[in-house]
C-alpha cells in the first residue's frame, strides 16, 4: 500500500489512507469504486470529488505515451472502442453574458464532475475541447462491457452535472452521445501536455455527429452500441437518421433508463443461445451433481477466460431437461 499512500499524500488525501487500507482497497479496486461507495466508507464530498479527479487525471496520465523513446507501444493497433462524446447545452449563451473568470470556473466544475462519472466506469478522458469531452471505453483498458460502462457513465454525467447550477439558477445540462466500433490507434500526435494516441476510424465521428441530434439531458447512441447492451436498458428507436460524412442513414436509439432485470446475465443474453461444443463439460457437471443430490457433497469451479461461455454454461445446466 505504499504507492497508494504516496499518491493519495501527493493529491491532499492522505487523511483517508489507513481507511482504504483497512478496507483492502488498493489500485485494481479503486476505479471499481462508485461514488456511492466511497460515501458509504464515510468519504466526505470534498474528498469524493478530489479522489474521483485524481484517478481521471492518474488514468489519463497512463494511457499517454511520454516521448519517442519511451517503452510505451507505437504500433498501429485495431481496437474496438465505445466512444462517449458529450456537449454543455447553452454554453455559447453563457460566454457572452457571463464574465470569463465565471465561465472557467463553472466549465472546470462541470468538467470535473463528467470526468470524474467516466473515470467511476473505468473509461478514459481523451480530450477536453472547451465545453466538450471525449472519453473512451475500451482503450487504453480493454474492456469486455464497454458499452455498458459508457452508458452508466451517460447517466451518471447527467445526474452529476445536475447538482450544478448556471448564474440564473438553473441546473447545467448536457447532451451525450455513445458509439462503438473498430478504431485504429496509431502513433503518438503532439507534444507536452498536447501529447495524445491518434484514433482514427469512423467511430469518434460518428458519436459526434449523433451528439448534434441529442435533446438537453438525453443520451443517443449507434445501432452497434444498442446490439452489446441486450436488455440492461430500456431504449427508445428514434428512427434513421442522415448524418454529414455517412453515405446511408443510419438507426439512432435514445436510452431511457436502466431495465430491471434478474440478473447481468439475463439482461444480456439476446434470447436463447444454444449450447455449442460443450458435452464433456455438460457431462461433467451432471454427474457431480447427481453425487450431490445422492448426499456425496461436490464443488464444481468454472474457469476460463472472459467472453467464452462460463455464464451460458451454468445457466444451460439448470434449464428444464439437464
Amino acid at each position: 500500500m505504499t504507492e497508494m499512500r504516496d499518491w493519495l499524500r501527493d493529491n491532499k488525501l492522505e487523511q483517508i489512507a489507513e481507511l482504504f487500507e483497512a478496507n483492502d482497497i488498493d489500485f485494481d479496486v479503486l476505479p471499481e469504486l462508485s461514488e456511492a461507495d466511497l460515501e458509504k466508507l464515510g468519504l466526505s464530498v470534498g474528498s469524493r470529488k478530489r479522489l474521483l479527479k485524481a484517478l481521471a487525471e492518474r488514468d489519463g496520465q497512463a494511457a499517454k505515451s511520454i516521448s519517442p523513446g519511451s517503452d510505451a507501444p507505437t504500433d498501429a493497433e485495431r481496437r474496438q472502442v465505445t466512444v462517449l462524446f458529450c456537449d454543455m447545452v447553452g454554453s455559447t449563451a453563457l460566454s457572452g453574458a457571463l464574465d470569463p473568470e465565471l465561465l472557467g470556473d463553472l466549465l472546470k466544475r462541470y468538467q470535473n464532475a463528467a470526468a470524474g462519472a467516466v473515470a467511476r466506469f473505468g473509461g478514459f478522458v481523451a480530450k477536453f475541447m472547451g465545453d466538450g469531452i471525449l472519453a473512451y471505453f475500451g482503450f487504453p483498458r480493454a474492456l469486455e462491457d464497454s458499452a455498458e460502462r459508457a452508458i452508466r457513465a451517460a447517466i451518471a454525467i447527467l445526474a452529476d452535472i445536475g447538482g450544478l447550477l448556471r448564474p440564473d439558477g438553473e441546473p447545467i445540462q448536457a447532451r451525450i452521445a455513445v458509439a462503438t466500433g473498430l478504431v485504429v490507434i496509431g502513433e503518438v500526435i503532439g507534444t507536452g501536455s498536447a501529447q495524445e494516441r491518434a484514433v482514427v476510424g469512423d467511430t469518434p465521428n460518428l458519436a459526434a455527429r449523433l451528439q448534434t441530434l441529442a435533446e438537453p439531458n438525453t443520451i443517443l447512441i449507434s445501432e452497434a452500441t444498442r446490439n452489446l447492451l441486450g436488455r440492461l436498458f430500456e431504449l427508445e428507436p428514434m428512427g434513421n437518421h442522415e448524418l454529414k460524412g455517412f453515405a446511408r442513414p443510419l438507426p439512432v436509439w435514445r436510452v431511457l433508463r436502466e431495465a430491471a432485470a434478474k440478473s447481468r446475465f439475463a439482461a444480456t443474453r439476446m434470447g436463447k443461445l444454444p449450447l455449442v461444443g460443450r458435452a464433456q463439460e455438460m457431462e461433467l457437471m451432471l454427474d457431480r451433481w447427481r453425487l450431490a443430490s445422492s448426499g456425496e457433497g461436490q464443488i464444481v469451479t468454472v474457469l476460463g477466460e472472459a467472453g467464452i461461455g462460463k455464464s451460458c454454461l451454468v445457466e444451460a445446466l439448470r434449464e428444464p431437461g439437464f
